[in-house]
């Protein structure tokens, strides 16, 4: 390619910031970079480069991504304070990479905290931003604050169903601005082949032909005490004789105290075990073999109705997310808890799900979002947002985007 062509491509840079949104945007990364009209650049940060978290930065790199930036901003801490300092020591690193990247998009994706450091950075640098998963709902989380400013710095928007594409043009953004494209974790299951039962048994020293319970439980973050649920939730586990495989929750206060509940339960039990990283395609297996979902992950909510998987919500973290057939709803309390988990491993719930549809997508959002960035005009249209006029709003709802 020459410096012609190589100067006349638009520069995408997409951020990341741990394993499970890495494993969301995998496909959307794999197809910016093979649009030859595209220089995609990858800025990692955050739980990537923790030794307590699984250095994970090295799936991108096995993966054969590269990484452009690397920004080392996460505080070990298991405090509130700690989750803000990481956003300031963040917003600090991202100013220089940003500053010298100058990409024409920066792609961000969902609510992690983080991810308001690379929106503050690039609304200075009068970067334009495009987000996935807004108008998406998580009460009892920040993460749905997070997600919601994250929209209306953002310039292009990509929802997961037809219902958060509604709440964001209930947020006044034009309705050029907003593409329904699905969730783009579900490319995975469509476009990889997942491990064999046998591969994975031997992977992960599992055995699937006992009923098996995959726990993905975090911290409550808007909760003044972050890990108030957990309690009710070991409870119940107690009473399971089931085999039990733990994934290591997100890194937000209260997650070092989850980590080691589960580690003094897997130290009693011989057939639970604690895995500090799954990748993508390790995560998407395991839950194909699986007899149940347990905790308060949007896992739990837009993934496992792809399988589909019964799973067990549990409290206030995800209330409000729109939840497919597969999802049971239960109170943080150890006898909902167990009475959900009882019903979810039932051979007749499981017989229900058989046909369902999953609501946020069909597997096929990574090309539907990287046809739009190819697209779009980069001009002042795009940085520029106009607001909608209040009488105007409701025959918005009526436009329609892209249709799965």
């Amino acid at each position: 390619m020459n410096k012609l062509e190589t100067e006349s491509r638009r520069k995408i840079a997409v951020v990341t910031t741990s394993r499970a949104d890495y494993g969301h945007l995998y496909w959307t990364l794999k197809e910016l970079e093979n649009r030859p009209q595209i220089d995609l650049q990858i800025i990692a940060l955050g739980a990537h480069f923790s030794p307590e978290f699984g250095r994970t930065f090295r799936e991108i790199e096995a993966d054969g991504l590269t990484i452009d930036e690397r920004v080392e901003c996460l505080i070990s801490s298991d405090s509130d304070v700690g989750m803000a300092k990481t956003i300031g020591v963040a917003t600090l690193g991202l100013a220089d990479v940003l500053g010298r990247m100058r990409p024409d998009v920066l792609l961000l994706i969902a609510d992690r905290y983080e991810m308001l450091a690379p929106a503050a950075v690039a609304l200075a640098l009068r970067i334009p931003i495009a987000h996935v998963e807004g108008g998406d709902i998580s009460e009892g989380a920040i993460d749905d604050a997070v997600r919601n400013a994250l929209t209306k710095m953002s310039h292009l928007h990509f929802t997961t169903n037809e219902n958060s594409r509604k709440r964001v043009l209930a947020m006044g953004e034009e309705a050029w601005r907003v593409h329904l494209v699905g969730s783009p974790s579900l490319d995975n299951l469509r476009r990889r082949k997942l491990f064999s039962q046998a591969e994975l048994e031997a992977d992960l020293n599992l055995d699937f032909k006992r009923k098996t319970v995959v726990i993905a439980y975090h911290p409550v973050t808007l909760a003044r005490d972050t890990v108030i649920e957990a309690d009710a939730v070991f409870d119940a586990l107690e009473r399971l004789a089931h085999q039990i495989v733990f994934c290591y929750p997100n890194s937000d206060a209260g997650s070092f105290q989850l980590i080691e509940r589960a580690r003094m339960f897997c130290e009693t039990r011989p057939n639970a075990q604690l895995f500090v990283n799954l990748n993508h395609l390790k995560y998407w297996s395991l839950l194909k073999y699986s007899d149940l979902l347990v905790g308060n992950s949007s896992s739990g909510i837009m993934e496992t109705a792809s399988i589909p998987l019964p799973t067990v919500n549990i409290g206030m973290r995800q209330r409000g997310r729109e939840k497919p057939l597969n999802v049971l709803d239960a109170a943080p309390e150890t006898d909902s808890i167990a009475r959900a988990i009882e019903t979810g491993l039932s051979a007749n719930f499981r017989k229900s799900l058989q046909g369902m549809t999953n609501p946020y997508g069909d597997g096929r959002a990574a090309e539907r979002i990287v046809e739009v960035l190819a697209a779009v005009s980069l001009g002042d249209e795009l940085l520029i947002k106009r607001a909608v006029p209040v009488e105007n709003s409701p025959q918005r709802f009526a436009e329609t985007s892209e249709i799965l």
